[in-house]
């Protein structure tokens, strides 16, 4: 396992790299967390491919910008750093929750250097009145209502899950939280998404099933629903999560990345 700090646009970025072989695989982590959450996934991948995970920034051991701009927009030339900085022409993008916002952002923007995409959890286009109600109450009340939110992303949660989740939520400071979220519900992911014509597959939970999510808004968005599982999927059922990675990565090596239909995972 090798960490690096590699320049970014608005601060240093925090990067955990360690692999060989194969198309890279960068890994995005959701909000509020770090790059520590795709540890079963870096683990499982690197005997045979290159794995990185970075913390977003003002995440983990990254550094808050400089300019505090925190759009997801911004973030996606984060993402171009790292992979400048390590040399990286193509990778293969896996983003949950805001690090699936950012992926999009990121396959839209520059769809020539990544080679699939793989969101887990990740936000669709909320609509405005609701994201208006929750960014009031967030304003009114920062810690009560981010407590509430983060009791039900949890739910369902395997118990050494909820309890690393419950001891970072908190590394966000209040100011910053409340700017991430208007930054994510102020993104609108489908036209990047519809720009990126590569290979894609959205792995959601049954919670993730409403209009507003990605794969009832985009025809051509491949998806897998994984039963029993808080938000926290690729923490919670590593090894679905794996399986379902497995066989992507599978399709993109061979360039058939024509993916079947959906079908259901249960832990």
């Amino acid at each position: 396992m090798t960490k690096r700090r590699i320049a970014g646009p608005a601060g240093a970025l925090n990067v955990d790299d360690a692999g060989a072989g194969g198309l890279p695989v960068l890994f995005l982590h959701g909000f509020g967390g770090n790059s520590s959450h795709w540890a079963a996934q870096l683990d499982h991948l690197r005997p045979s491919r290159r794995a990185i995970a970075m913390d977003l920034r003002a995440h983990g051991g990254s550094d808050r910008p400089a300019d505090g701009d925190v759009s997801v927009e911004a973030q996606t030339a984060d993402v171009a750093a790292v992979l400048d900085g390590l040399d990286i022409e193509r990778a293969v993008l896996v983003g949950h929750s805001l690090g699936g916002a950012i992926a999009i952002a990121a396959a839209g923007a520059m769809p020539e250097r990544i080679a699939g995409l793989v969101l887990v959890a990740a936000p669709g286009k909320v609509p405005e009145e609701m994201a208006g109600k929750i960014v009031g109450a967030m304003e009114a009340d920062y810690e009560k209502t981010a407590a509430g939110y983060w009791d039900q992303l949890t739910a369902g949660a395997r118990h050494a899950v909820a309890e690393q989740i419950a001891a970072e939520r908190d590394a966000l400071d209040p100011e910053t939280g409340l700017a991430i979220i208007k930054a994510t519900f102020a993104f609108d992911p489908l036209p990047a998404l519809r720009r990126y014509h590569g290979p894609k597959i959205a792995i959601v939970t049954p919670r993730g099933t409403a209009p507003h999510d990605l794969q009832n808004l985009v025809d051509d968005l491949p998806h897998r629903v994984v039963e029993g599982t808080s938000h926290f999927v690729q923490m919670d059922d590593p090894a679905t999560v794996n399986a379902i990675l497995d066989e992507f990565l599978a399709r993109v090596d061979a360039g058939t990345a024509d993916p079947p239909a959906p079908v259901a995972a249960a832990r």
